[in-house]
């Protein structure tokens, strides 16, 4: 028995792009790719854009400027003498200094605890402890320091006697105030201002005859 011969199916014929279809792919890969260089191109303008701003900022409004601190007055609230020349025994003598910190920077300044000490001829005849505070952005804070100096210590020292005669008591001071500058949680900055005072105290009138201060700012 002859076996019928089943009918196949004719393959298809295969396609054959035209060279409009080519010229279209091309040129939606060529769009694709001008898209992408557009697109990196704008990102790392805004990148370099933003970068450019962070430096000019940073080497002029976010530059941490030196908080400025400036001993104004130094009045004798209390001496006690015996025949109105030498200093009591066993009393004080109160010294209160009008201190003020002057802000420049755009963020406030804020301090810790001050310490203040009073020096006569190289010995620590007291000393002082300020609050804690802060000074707003460009401006300048004021306080009062008051210290105590021990009489006790002040009249063994060998040097009172020609102070004395002279009526002038010489005595120098350091002053140190640690503190922060903090700008937009951006820049932040550990500062430490310190001043060296040199002070002459007319012991007659108990006011102070003259002053000179030197400050140093640690960044």
């Amino acid at each position: 028995m002859v076996e019928k011969e089943q009918a196949r199916p004719l393959a298809p014929a295969g396609y054959r792009p035209s060279s409009d279809d080519n010229e279209a792919a091309l040129h939606m890969k060529r769009a694709r790719r001008k898209k992408f260089i557009n697109c990196c191109g704008c990102i790392t303008a805004v990148v370099l854009i933003q970068a450019v701003v962070i430096i000019i900022l940073a080497f002029t409004v976010f530059r941490v400027k030196e908080p400025k601190i400036m001993m104004n007055k130094v009045t004798v609230t209390k001496l006690e003498l015996v025949n109105g020349t030498t200093p009591k025994p066993g009393t004080n003598i109160s010294l209160t200094a009008d201190v003020s910190v002057k802000n420049p920077n755009v963020a406030s300044f804020k301090y810790s605890n001050t310490t203040t000490t009073l020096y006569y001829h190289g010995t620590v005849v007291g000393e002082a402890r300020g609050p804690p505070g802060r000074a707003k952005a460009r401006r300048t804070m004021r306080m009062n320091i008051t210290v105590d100096i021990i009489t006790d210590i002040l009249t063994t020292n060998p040097n009172l006697k020609t102070d004395v005669g002279s009526g002038l008591l010489t005595m120098s001071s350091y002053s140190r105030i640690p503190g922060r500058v903090n700008m937009l949680n951006i820049v932040k900055k550990h500062v430490v201002v310190k001043m060296n005072c040199t002070m002459t105290v007319n012991i007659s009138s108990q006011a102070i005859q003259e002053q000179k201060c030197k400050r140093k700012v640690s960044l």
